[in-house]
């Protein structure tokens, strides 16, 4: 065990030590108290028997009053001054009360110490589990490229081969290194992400725009797989966002689309954009596979991929959904996911806050926000 990790539980394990002998402490202070007054009860009582023994004696009531100041003489009958009852009383409830706020306080104070120390512990655990995950990951992810480049490499050196050949491999290598550098890439923003190492621009974005330029760039492995990518936005959608940091959200999201429909032999990912009630909202429905219900949330975490049968993609790091959803919230605004089931398809919807051209326009950045000229908008690219 690490002695990080040891001094903790040795650390959790006395402080709760600690709190069980303070409600100790607590409930035998009280016990006292009580057995304290009682005590005091029956010394007075006693004080009272010898003072109606004196009277009985015939001694004058003003000298048993002065032999015993907190007995009380009425009718030649002795009795407890109420004002000693009352301070008794009250003297009790004062130290009963003490001993609580007292205890209360140290109670609460190692109560908070142990769960700094569970929250900890627990973070710890959860670091553990994502750099065992991380590591699996990783030797899986990047084991299969490896041995395909390796085996490229292997057959060019073996024999001579035909210009069509040797193209093949190139390709067959090149998108081989491809892949680990998105690989590489994706696991360098998850942790400068997670430090806080990245400085967002925000500025007017056109949204119909940026997401043109992120279909044109997928164009050809959708043409490929047999996907049909269609665009349907309203006219003049603008964003505060960093125009990097957006690009990277849509492109994430639909490679993740293209991934979920590539299993079930091709199908359709449809952008649609609205204004809703002063916000721009942007939806990516795919026709793939799918995800339970359930799993909605748990997308979104470090290292989850559904798939086989969840809708995840086939390959990657999993870590391409969780840096949307960071880079989103850095932006100001929301991503959820939707589906109805497995083989049901999937909808991710992103939310900004939506601003106005008078907003632009007393900024200073546009004169006039329009779309890019020629971008396309319900334009379908297959």
């Amino acid at each position: 065990m690490k002695a990080p990790r040891l001094f903790q539980l040795t650390a959790l394990a006395l402080v709760l030590v600690s709190a069980v002998q303070v409600a100790w402490w607590l409930v035998d202070q009280h016990r006292l108290a009580i057995e304290k007054f009682q005590a005091m009860h029956q010394v007075y009582a006693q004080q009272v028997v010898a003072a109606q023994a004196l009277l009985e004696a015939r001694v004058p009531a003003a000298r048993v009053h002065a032999l015993l100041p907190e007995i009380v003489v009425v009718n030649q009958r002795a009795t407890l001054s109420s004002d000693v009852d009352r301070r008794l009383l009250s003297e009790e409830r004062r130290r009963i009360a003490q001993y609580a706020w007292e205890g209360s306080f140290f109670i609460i104070a190692l109560a908070a110490c142990i769960a700094v120390i569970a929250r900890a512990l627990r973070a710890e655990a959860r670091v553990i589990e994502e750099q065992e995950s991380f590591l699996a990951l990783v030797s899986h992810q990047f084991k299969t490229p490896l041995a395909s480049l390796q085996l490229s490499l292997e057959t060019m050196a073996l024999r001579p081969l035909s210009p069509e050949q040797s193209r093949t491999l190139i390709e067959r290598m090149l998108s081989d290194l491809a892949r680990m550098e998105g690989m590489v890439t994706q696991i360098l923003e998850s942790m400068r992400l997670d430090r806080g190492r990245i400085d967002l621009r925000s500025g007017p974005v056109d949204l119909a725009g940026a997401v043109a330029r992120v279909i044109a760039g997928h164009e050809e492995r959708a043409a490929k797989e047999h996907i049909a990518i269609s665009a349907d936005l309203e006219r003049g959608l603008l964003i505060m966002a960093d125009p990097m940091a957006l690009d990277v959200i849509l492109r994430n999201l639909l490679e993740n689309a293209l991934a979920a429909v590539a299993p079930v032999g091709g199908g359709t990912v449809a952008f649609t954009g609205r204004r809703a009630g002063g916000e721009v909202r942007l939806s990516i429905r795919d026709s793939g596979v799918g995800f339970r219900p359930d799993d909605a949330a748990r997308l979104f975490h470090k290292f989850t991929r559904l798939h086989p049968g969840g809708g995840g993609s086939r390959f990657g790091t999993g870590l391409g959904l969780y840096i949307v959803r960071r880079l989103m919230q850095l932006a100001g605004g929301r991503i959820s996911a939707h589906s109805e089931g497995i083989g049901q398809g999937a909808t991710f919807v992103l939310e900004w806050p939506g601003i106005e051209q008078r907003q632009l326009r007393a900024l200073g950045q546009i004169e006039d926000p329009r779309p890019l000229e020629g971008q396309p908008t319900g334009r379908e690219h297959s």
